[in-house]
């Protein structure tokens, strides 16, 4: 096919993507396999390989990315469920004061983000939210929910296990464990930068509330004002379980469902236990940091040890973030849930109800590898990309806008990083990078798919309806927040590539 044909093809099968989810509302794992149908068709690819590559393209990226999907699914339902954030959130701000209560959530919030999907683990953390507002003083949840939505959604769709990312290592031939680290160590300073910009942004002006998370705001007052003067002792949401159903009731106050995957996820497991009693602090950041910190040590080890050597070997098992995320939740399943009076029973339940909301994530990403694959073997993404790159657009630039156009087109954070991987595939693994390189486009692409999130983003509803803000002044602060995030993400990014070659 000719250059111009080829195009053409790439286009048709972006439109059938866009229009189906967009205007169709189709599920984006058929509007994928769609997508990926109209490519092979328009192609020329013969009949009888169209289901094998099918195949061949859902396989490749499950094999991985099934595995590390479910367990963070499973590690991030036990810290939930054993009350893990509030006791996070108490701890730090009982270190830091009252008046450090937005660093304190923001910081509880960037470690309980890496093992849990964005949606689930805002809604977990909204009633800590309301009640370390009040210790604030400030008049809505505005001021500490913004920034603490922004971080939450940049780590999902910059830190493995989470599914865009890691099914975008996959394609690219990624090594997960420095992608890992980089977007935790990235992290950090956006941490800094959407605290203060999220009070440049909230301190300007008051936003109205929708009125019942405005009476459910109060309520969370008067209930603080009434424990300071000893008529309550229990904690609104201490528990860190009650509070989630509490915010169930705020989304559907707000006149507006909760996205899927939301408060459906939040109240899915089994409640706990009335004997359990709630981990320490120590022990949850233990369980959140140890994959990491196995992760690390495999990364760091292969260069100080020769691969095939016993102790080779055995760092480079450590060092496998399905291994590391394996052992992390069989550890806490001890350390978080036996030890704090959970039967294994219980604990069971609240695994396997973890990997329903899990499932429709990791076959999304499998559709994506489907449309990569097929892109691939018929050719299209290898032409695209070389016209790309005959431009003179670096790498990096191209991979960061491609998901920035799928972003703000379609909305979904996770087509938009699947979708853009699969074009700039053959670049990438034919192409002469370094791992570190290679690391640093599966970043652009996570960030791009971070910014400019708008009215097509369920994160931009999750935060919208349970912050109780309207649409405009969402876009006031949830789209400025992640477009600050994922630029400046992007020349931080850029700053770097020299350094990896």
């Amino acid at each position: 096919m000719s250059t111009l044909t080829v195009i053409g093809v790439a286009v048709a099968a972006v439109a059938v993507l866009l229009v189906l989810v967009i205007r169709f509302k189709v599920p984006a794992f058929v509007a994928l396999l769609a997508a990926a149908l109209v490519t092979a068709f328009a192609s020329g690819m013969p009949l009888d390989e169209v289901v094998p590559t099918f195949v061949d393209g859902m396989g490749g990226t499950l094999g991985s990315v099934a595995l590390l999907v479910g367990l963070g699914a499973m590690l991030g339902a036990i810290i939930e469920k054993t009350g893990g954030a509030a006791a996070l959130a108490t701890s730090l701000t009982s270190v830091l004061g009252p008046r450090r209560v937005g660093p304190a959530l923001l910081l509880t919030s960037g470690v309980f983000a890496v093992p849990i999907f964005f949606d689930v683990g805002f809604i977990i953390m909204l009633p800590i939210i309301f009640s370390f507002a009040r210790a604030a003083g400030h008049r809505a949840p505005i001021a500490v929910g913004a920034p603490i939505a922004a971080l939450m959604v940049f780590i999902h769709n910059m830190v493995p296990p989470h599914p865009g990312v890691t099914g975008s290592s996959t394609l690219l031939g990624a090594d997960v464990g420095l992608v890992t680290l980089l977007g935790l160590g990235i992290a950090v300073p956006m941490g800094f930068l959407v605290h203060v910009v999220g009070r440049m942004i909230t301190d300007r002006r008051d936003f109205p509330l929708d009125p019942m998370v405005r009476r459910r705001f109060e309520q969370t007052v008067d209930a603080q004002d009434r424990r300071a003067a000893g008529e309550d002792d229990e904690p609104d949401g201490a528990d860190g379980t009650g509070g989630t159903g509490g915010t169930g009731g705020t989304g559907g106050a707000a006149g507006r469902p909760a996205p899927a995957g939301g408060g459906d996820v939040a109240t899915a497991v089994r409640t706990a236990p009335a004997t359990v009693r709630g981990p320490g602090a120590f022990a949850v950041a233990s369980m959140v940091v140890l994959p990491v910190l196995m992760i690390t040590v495999g990364t760091l080890g292969s260069l100080v040890v020769a691969e095939d050597s016993l102790p080779g070997r055995v760092v480079s098992l450590v060092g496998e973030p399905a291994f590391a995320l394996l052992v992390t939740v069989a550890a806490a399943i001890f350390v978080l849930g036996i030890r704090g009076g959970w039967s294994m029973r219980d604990l069971s339940g609240v695994m396997d109800a973890s990997l329903a909301p899990a499932a429709i994530v990791v076959f999304v990403t499998g559709a994506g590898g489907v449309f990569a694959e097929v892109l691939t073997q018929t050719g299209v993404g290898d032409t695209i990309s070389q016209e790309l790159l005959g431009t003179g657009m670096p790498i990096l630039l191209m991979a960061f806008l491609l998901a920035t156009v799928f972003k703000v087109a379609q909305g979904s954070g996770t087509v938009a990083t699947l979708a853009s991987a699969g074009l700039v595939q053959n670049v990438v693994v034919d192409g002469d990078f370094t791992s570190f390189q290679v690391a640093l486009i599966v970043l652009a692409i996570g960030c791009g798919s971070v910014a400019l999130s708008h009215i097509n983003d369920s994160g931009f509803w999750v935060a919208n309806t349970f912050l109780g803000l309207s649409v405009a002044d969402g876009l006031r602060t949830w789209t400025v927040l992640t477009t600050v995030l994922g630029w400046t993400t992007m020349i931080i990014l850029a700053a770097l590539w020299p350094l990896a070659a």
